[in-house]
């Protein structure tokens, strides 16, 4: 089957890496939140600005990471930034067993956190571009997407189960291991890689800050798909905390119905990341990408018309399982063609700028749909995120061109 074919041990180790930092980031999903709450009694306010202010301000210092990783063997990148958010994420159940644990710290670890995960990835994908071959990449980020979305579906409800039973210090220190596991399992990968596309240590010139946007910019597929990206990201996590208030409020959902309705939609990422290389192969790529990209803007605006019980719990489930479906069938094929559009000299610096992009949309948005929801309530937001999602596939591009050539197999390669 194409689906198991061996894409090498290297690859092995990268992906066991992934893996494992994926299932300990799921079993540490909310686990900030909950500490906010429930050990150092925050309100409403101080927990929203925990989420958006992570996300921004970390994107705001990883503005010099992706030139900085551009010029430095990927691998020593990703073992740094794993044992940073290590370093970081142990140093929140220090400060409690210390009774010194504050807010801010929680404040200053997300942003640390989110700004590593920028750079991990920049590296990330610049390495699996030079490891795999062209025609493989889909293989590989198929791969990487089916584990995403199953240690989504796995790790939230272990990790309440744990939270419930040992403490929400328990799935921090979980989180924080798997990425000790995973720096172990990127300096097992061993062999050698390309050189850097400048050697030494040379002085960051401002102008290389942009350069990722400047390309991005400049190039006529890469362009409409960012735009897209962070359209669409934005607008389906902003509906997020929205939808819970309005399922966990108003609605009467009990918390375990709650997680029930987003846990169980995600075996469709799973379905969705497998049928990404088949449905290429036999449909053509950038067809599939078009396609899976209009179809999961259309889901969404079913959410807002959730109502209590069982027929509520239905609606979702059905709703998140066609979005969640598309998306693991969209998300490797974006980062396929993103990979093979990408010049090989400018692949940390591109893909940095696109997550610092989409960091920043989302908490933008974010804060914008929640005032938006203190002025409408949230279901009018929603049901306006939703509308506004159906106009996104219009951001795709129609033509799998570059510079008037097509697209070939070994196009950008490494």
């Amino acid at each position: 089957m194409v689906g198991r074919r061996s894409l090498g041990r290297r690859f092995g180790w990268l992906w066991a890496a992934y893996a494992v930092s994926s299932y300990g980031t799921g079993l540490g999903f909310g686990a900030f939140p909950l500490i906010a709450v429930l050990v150092l009694h925050s309100g409403p306010t101080q927990v929203a600005a925990l989420a958006a202010t992570g996300r921004a301000v970390g994107a705001l210092l990883a503005l010099p990471l992706g030139p900085w990783v551009e010029f430095r063997h990927k691998r020593p990148v990703m073992v740094a930034m794993d044992l940073i958010r290590f370093a970081a994420l142990m140093s929140v159940p220090a400060a409690f067993a210390l009774g010194r644990l504050g807010f801010a710290q929680l404040l200053l670890v997300s942003v640390v956190v989110a700004a590593a995960d920028i750079a991990f990835k920049a590296a990330s994908g610049a390495y699996l571009k030079a490891l795999v071959p062209a025609q493989d990449l889909l293989i590989a980020n198929g791969r990487f997407e089916s584990t995403t979305w199953t240690s989504t579906m796995v790790g939230p409800p272990l990790g309440g189960a744990a939270i419930g039973l040992f403490g929400p210090m328990t799935t921090v220190i979980a989180d924080a291991v798997s990425y000790l596991l995973s720096a172990l399992g990127i300096r097992a990968i061993g062999g050698t890689e390309p050189g850097p596309a400048r050697t030494g240590a040379p002085r960051l010139r401002a102008g290389e800050l942009l350069e990722g946007w400047r390309y991005i910019l400049g190039h006529r597929t890469l362009r409409p798909l960012l735009v897209n990206a962070i359209v669409v990201n934005g607008l389906i996590m902003a509906s997020g905390p929205l939808l819970a208030v309005l399922l966990l409020g108003p609605l009467g959902f009990s918390p375990w119905q709650y997680g029930l309705v987003f846990a169980a939609p995600c075996v469709g990422g799973l379905i969705g990341s497998r049928l990404a290389h088949p449905l290429a192969a036999r449909f053509g790529q950038h067809r599939m990408m078009l396609i899976s990209g209009v179809l999961r803007a259309l889901w969404p605006i079913g959410l807002a018309f959730v109502r209590p019980g069982v027929p509520g719990m239905v609606l979702i489930i059905v709703v998140q399982l066609g979005l969640v479906t598309c998306c693991g069938l969209f998300n490797p094929l974006l980062a396929t063609y993103r990979l093979e559009h990408t010049d090989p000299d400018r692949v940390a610096r591109t893909l940095s700028a696109w997550s610092i992009s989409s960091s920043a949309a989302i908490a933008a948005v974010t804060a914008l749909w929640g005032l938006l929801a203190t002025v409408t309530g949230p279901r009018t937001a929603i049901a306006a995120a939703g509308v506004l999602l159906l106009a996104t596939p219009l951001l795709l591009p129609r033509r799998a061109k570059v510079s008037g050539k097509k697209l070939t197999g070994v196009e950008g390669a490494a």
